[in-house]
């Protein structure tokens, strides 16, 4: 099989470079190099923040002007290789002119706190996508949690006016790190307004792993529904519950996901450079595996091409 684009929903690299570490060649899983080994087209780059280390919304907020600046300087240092792309006629235009298409999202909407401007601000900078919640309640909602009854609590008033905002906007709104309970109001909402889709950036299928970061059979179909995709995530505590995972603990969960929601229904969210190893994917040079082990499993070259990018871009052109 040719080698296939790849559209990567989901990495941490931008945390990783505010040690000083070079987009362009690292020892890290992700880097411009790499990047162009594999074929990547375009690589959303989340701004984290961790919430917890900051003492005010607004310090928070400080963090993530600072990781701004520093990652999109690191692209403005090598603009033949990678730019920012803001929806889908941008990343056309930079394949078009041989570069790679970076798309900025922040990971934590608690980074809002309580300012629902805040969103068009992020909105104007380029970032065209919000990860809701991470591991802990914020301003919007609860995240996922070990504790069932936790996991039934929801988005917060201020979370439905943010996703109502994004909808309104053009920002693709993530539920991954969400609870099922912020899931399904999420899922309400998203078809009562703007009928965009939305995805789960970088989350697995629960029937495969049980980890509540992963989605069940129900939020997999609401999803493809809404026309949304959910990422494959390559860390192995998601993929196999244990430490190490290969090639054929991603491809399980994307044959469940194409028997429960549709070939429609699935793209890549590697998480990479946000957790410590253990895929027999290690970087994003090795996409190819991949691929191959997608072929030899019988799904067609159309069929891979969806995985790969082709669905992300749906997304994408149907949403920013």
């Amino acid at each position: 099989m040719a080698k296939i684009p790849i559209l990567d929903f989901h990495c941490d690299t931008a945390l990783e470079m505010m040690d000083g570490r070079s987009l362009y060649e690292n020892n890290g899983m992700i880097s411009i190099t790499k990047m162009q080994e594999a074929g990547v087209c375009c690589q959303f780059f989340a701004i984290f923040i961790r919430m917890t280390e900051h003492c005010s919304f607004e310090a928070a907020y400080g963090r993530f002007q600072k990781m701004y600046d520093n990652f999109t300087g690191e692209l403005e240092k090598h603009p033949d290789h990678i730019t920012l792309a803001r929806n889908a006629a941008g990343i056309a235009a930079n394949r078009k002119a041989g570069t790679i298409s970076a798309i900025l999202t922040v990971e934590e909407g608690g980074v809002l706190g309580d300012r629902i401007e805040r969103l068009d601000e992020l909105y104007e900078m380029g970032v065209r996508l919000v990860t809701l919640t991470w591991n802990f309640e914020n301003t919007l909602g609860f995240p996922h949690s070990l504790v069932p009854e936790a996991m039934n609590r929801g988005l917060k008033p201020f979370g439905l006016e943010v996703v109502k905002r994004m909808q309104e906007l053009g920002m693709i709104v993530d539920v991954s790190h969400l609870s099922d309970g912020g899931f399904w109001d999420v899922t309400k909402l998203v078809a009562g307004c703007a009928r965009k889709p939305f995805v789960a950036s970088h989350s697995n299928a629960r029937n495969i792993c049980p980890h509540p970061r992963n989605l069940t059979d129900d939020m997999l179909k609401a999803l493809a529904d809404s026309g949304g995709v959910a990422g494959i995530n390559f860390y192995p505590l998601f993929l196999s519950g244990e430490e190490k995972a290969g090639v054929e603990h991603l491809t399980a969960h994307i044959k469940h996901i194409y028997k429960v929601a549709g070939i429609d229904a699935i793209a890549i969210g590697t998480d990479f450079d946000g957790f410590d190893g253990g895929n027999e994917i290690s970087d994003c040079s090795k996409f190819g595996l991949l691929q191959d082990a997608l072929s030899k499993a019988g799904y067609s070259e159309a069929e891979v091409e969806k995985i790969c990018w082709g669905n992300a871009m749906r997304v994408i052109a149907e949403t920013l």
